[in-house]
């Protein structure tokens, strides 16, 4: 089994990552289960300018997005609401949204990086205040820029103890070093794999244990076949994970981070998943 725990859909910052992309390349690649936000959140570009007002969406109609295809895919996809916490805040419409959609809401996604706000400012207090009340897991981005570096994720772990929180892709674009030393410090701090190398997680397994680590890979970014090879064509990271790595652990740890992490951490029942054939 495989539960990826980081994909896309969505319109935004030139990306275009459709569900029908997410949904074949589930059934080519053999992924049981997914954690899908919608990109339409962003609220800063890649290069820290706010996007046009004309171009942003609402957190209620990005989320609605993704609630819906997992309303139609509860046995394949899980939604983690994307939350616009530059701009708008957790009001009674999200909070009706999250309400009368619980069944398919898995957790919430922040994105420091292109929304400029760090998870441990204040301004977060009002969402983690939510997700305590929801009982939901923060999955947030890390690396690229001050406001996303995993301390921040660590400081706002710290804090909510009773809150799981996932560093995804453990300093983006670093060595991953930093990460790996904080992932041991709390019990509710995590990383996934998200263009992590296989030796990052390697080492992070080794120090923690792999009940810390979980699969996440941001398909279908590179395209509908994002598990198989990058848009030039060149072999996927996700390969080595699919296979090396599967050659080099003990089953049981394997299995941690491929899925039973996720299960465990997200709360996703084995009578949701169908199993791919």
């Amino acid at each position: 089994m495989i539960i990826d725990t980081h994909v896309h859909i969505g319109e935004m910052l030139g990306f275009s990552l459709t569900e029908e992309d997410v949904l074949y390349s589930m059934q080519r690649y053999k992924i049981d289960f997914s954690l899908v936000s919608n990109i339409e959140s962003a609220e800063f570009d890649h290069e820290g300018n706010i996007i046009p007002e004309e171009y942003q969406v609402s957190q209620i109609e990005s989320n609605k997005k993704v609630l819906e295809f997992a309303r139609i895919n509860p046995e394949k996809i899980g939604a983690l609401i994307w939350a616009k916490t530059f701009s708008e805040y957790p009001d009674k419409d999200l909070i009706s949204l999250i309400e009368e959609n619980r069944e398919y809401i898995y957790g919430l996604k922040i994105h420091p990086f292109h929304s400029k706000v760090a998870p441990d400012d204040v301004k977060m207090e009002q969402w983690y205040k939510l997700c305590e009340k929801y009982d939901l897991p923060v999955v947030s981005h890390t690396g690229g820029c001050e406001e996303a570096l995993s301390i921040h994720m660590y400081n706002a772990a710290k804090k909510h103890p009773n809150i799981s929180f996932v560093m995804v892709h453990m300093d983006l674009g670093s060595d991953n070093k930093d990460a790996v030393a904080l992932l041991g410090k709390l019990p509710n701090l995590y990383g996934d794999t998200t263009w992590v190398s296989t030796q990052s997680t390697l080492s992070a397994v080794k120090k923690w244990g792999s009940e810390k680590m979980l699969f996440g890979s941001d398909n279908p970014i590179d395209g509908k076949d994002t598990y198989l090879c990058n848009r030039t064509g060149d072999r996927s990271l996700y390969q080595q994970y699919f296979n090396e790595l599967k050659a080099v652990l003990a089953d049981d740890d394997y299995e941690n981070i491929m899925y039973k992490n996720a299960k465990r951490i997200f709360k996703i029942s084995d009578s949701v998943i169908a199993k791919t054939e």
